[in-house]
């Protein structure tokens, strides 16, 4: 669920230097991480909050400019979905909360660039 978002979060142009990034993949490829990814709804232990505040993966476009990934327009469903996978899953792991959360991420990120790879298929 969470890949479909971010993927669909694209095409994304930097603001300062007007880097296009047409796709997850190029952005992967191009940017750096910026911290670790803060889901802010986990940092308040609200695992059903009426209003979701949301998560920022951020990363930095060469230039500098930092860029975010954000969920805060899923809509309250998918998101309670997504909290109420982040607490089981925490659980059944034994990690903190914001481990999984960074480690969403980096799978996220070795999925699209290894299934994007030449030669590869989905």
């Amino acid at each position: 669920m969470m890949r479909e978002h971010y993927e669909g979060l694209f095409p994304k142009t930097c603001a300062k230097c007007g880097r296009h990034y047409p796709v997850l993949r190029d952005y992967i490829l191009n940017t750096r991480p910026a911290g670790p990814a803060i889901s802010y709804d986990v940092e308040l232990r609200d695992w059903q909050p009426a209003s979701p505040l949301g998560t920022i993966a951020a990363g930095n476009c060469p230039c500098g400019t930092t860029l975010a990934l954000s969920t805060t327009d899923l809509p309250v469903p998918k998101m309670h979905a997504m909290l109420q996978w982040v607490k089981t899953e925490t659980e059944r792991r034994g990690v903190t909360p914001e481990k999984l959360i960074e480690w969403v991420r980096d799978e996220i990120r070795q999925q699209v660039l290894a299934e994007s790879e030449p030669g590869r298929t989905r």
